[in-house]
């Protein structure tokens, strides 16, 4: 409670747009070409980190997040106009998630900054001498700041699909009627409320593993789990599955893109040189 709360809005301003642009433009993308373009946080993390905290990356790291950059233009950008991830998709829907990836990175960093400043401010307390920030509590003040930034976007999220603001409640109304499936007339609620409860069940179970795997081995490990889930991701969301009933095509360039993008992931986690001391 001691901390100035400023960046704790912006940083729940930060996550709120990375949420709204992410969500938008998930909708909008073939299933394999998300995780792809999500690597791009990588990027814009180390660019804000060098900027803002002045943070200095090991050669292996560099060379890993510009093979991350290399792979995601590979694999989105390359072949013929009918061969390629996004042909006839707008441009704007692959901005969106990368702008996303900015977003988010910006409010790790901010994050991080918070966390640095309170260690030095917190030792010079005169009321709590020695005391650190706990993430917990940090994290309650984000997620609220976060939900509450998310409603006030909502108007500009029904003026991009075309809703008129004064039918925004009833589309509301209509949406909660769909999730819990109280057999409101409204389309594409099949599989509701298993389908989005089970996104938020498997959504929590692998952060929960991630966070438990981080704590019985080392961040290196953690961070090459999450990695190997990459290639993952784009097989499964390539394969026509129950509600998502058409397949997608991987192309070689995508593939390859792919296959530089997770080299890229793979260089940038490699433990660190010990420096002589």
């Amino acid at each position: 409670m001691a901390l100035p709360k400023s960046r704790f809005v912006v940083v729940g301003i930060l996550e709120a747009l990375g949420v709204v642009a992410g969500m938008s433009s998930g909708a909008m993308l073939p299933g394999p070409a998300i995780p792809i373009l999500n690597q791009t946080f990588l990027v814009w993390q180390l660019a804000f980190s060098t900027l803002l905290l002045g943070r200095m990356y090991s050669l292996n790291q560099i060379v890993g997040c510009s093979l991350v950059a290399v792979g995601v233009v590979v694999a989105v950008a390359s072949g013929s106009d009918t061969g390629q991830m996004l042909s006839g998709i707008a441009f704007v829907w692959p901005i969106l998630t990368i702008a996303s990836g900015a977003f988010l990175a910006g409010a790790s960093i901010l994050k991080e900054s918070v966390f640095i400043d309170a260690a030095t401010r917190l030792k010079r307390s005169t009321i709590y001498p020695g005391k650190i920030a706990r993430h917990i509590c940090c994290q309650f003040f984000w997620i609220w700041i976060q939900a509450l930034f998310v409603l006030l976007f909502l108007p500009f999220l029904s003026n991009m699909k075309g809703i008129p603001f004064s039918q925004l409640p009833s589309y509301l109304i209509s949406g909660a009627g769909c999730f819990f499936n109280t057999g409101i007339n409204t389309p594409d609620c099949n599989g509701a409320p298993l389908l989005p409860l089970l996104y938020m069940v498997t959504n929590i179970a692998f952060n929960r593993s991630k966070l438990h795997l981080l704590k019985i081995s080392s961040a290196v490990i953690s961070s090459l789990a999450v990695t190997a889930s990459v290639p993952l991701a784009i097989y499964i969301l390539s394969l026509p599955l129950p509600y998502l009933p058409e397949g997608t095509s991987l192309s070689p360039f995508f593939l390859f893109g792919s296959m530089i993008l997770v080299v890229g992931l793979i260089f940038y986690n490699l433990p660190r040189p010990l420096k002589d001391s």
